[in-house]
């Protein structure tokens, strides 16, 4: 049996462990953080493993569980930083010719002029976004220039405390009764996807947000064959091999909003056929099986 490092112990460590098993590889947790760790190697064994899936979030302690572990990522260290900085993917996306949101990067301090500028540029309401957070966190609208100068302003008192690592927001167009999709790449390939929808009575009290973290419900969704080329195409620019990609979907256009190169399992039922399949013999290639 190929042993694989589970950096979770959340629904994804959960829902994969029989499947993976039925198909040679035992899943086991490995604890990153929130616990004491002695650096000394031939003090501490975190077990023998072939590879390791995915990198850990925290990714100080990843570097202590990484150099530990000694093993090949499914997604490394490099990867879900890559994916995690949303600039740097909307900068690469646009440079492969990916459809993505016209989108400005804002870094920490700059003259209101050049907010000002920012804001102007775009046709209609606006959507800012801290470049590095995920779930939706710190994510707000504006559809006039005062409203966008006010979240400015609470990002510059974000932003003034010294210790603050990423001085950084974007400045995105708003794309209002876009549909919203995750579609899954796994090796290269499109594996599923699912549609986001609020509830109407979410909608209704003004919610926007449709990350599932915030009560969105996810449902699977059969992509046609152009979105799933976006997909892959986003996966390949990006050069990710396990990766979420957020679409969003309108009469006009589709594009790429954000990847996720920690994406969560979900039920089999919204994934392809094989999908078990393609991410055994991606974890198996990652070990050099």
């Amino acid at each position: 049996m190929l042993r694989l490092a589970v950096a979770t112990d959340a629904e994804t460590y959960e829902r994969m462990q029989d499947p993976l098993a039925d198909r040679g590889i035992d899943v086991e947790y490995v604890q990153p953080s929130e616990r004491i760790l002695d650096l000394d190697p031939d003090a501490t064994s975190l077990g023998s493993f072939d590879a390791g899936f995915v990198y850990p979030s925290r990714v100080m302690e990843g570097g202590v569980v990484d150099a530990l572990l000694d093993v090949p990522w499914v997604n490394d260290r490099d990867t879900v930083l890559r994916s995690r900085n949303k600039a740097e993917v909307y900068a690469r996306l646009a440079r492969a010719g990916v459809s993505v949101p016209e989108t400005t990067l804002v870094s920490n301090p700059v003259d209101e002029a050049d907010l000002v500028a920012a804001f102007e540029g775009i046709d209609g309401e606006v959507v800012l976004k801290p470049n590095s957070t995920t779930r939706g966190t710190g994510v707000a609208r504006a559809a006039d220039l005062d409203s966008f100068l006010g979240i400015c302003d609470y990002l510059d008192l974000i932003h003034d405390y010294r210790a603050t690592g990423d001085k950084s927001f974007l400045v995105q167009e708003f794309l209002p009764d876009a549909r919203d999709y995750r579609a899954m790449v796994v090796d290269g390939r499109f594996a599923g996807a699912v549609e986001r929808k609020l509830p109407e009575g979410a909608v209704a009290a003004g919610q926007w947000k449709h990350n599932v973290h915030r009560g969105a419900e996810a449902t699977g969704a059969d992509l046609p064959a152009d979105l799933r080329r976006l997909a892959e195409d986003a996966a390949a620019a990006l050069d990710i091999d396990w990766v979420g990609v957020d679409l969003l979907v309108s009469d006009e256009r589709a594009v790429v909003t954000e990847t996720n190169a920690r994406p969560t399992i979900d039920a089999a039922t919204k994934y392809e056929p094989g999908f078990y399949d393609d991410l055994a013999g991606l974890i198996r290639r990652t070990a050099g099986d």
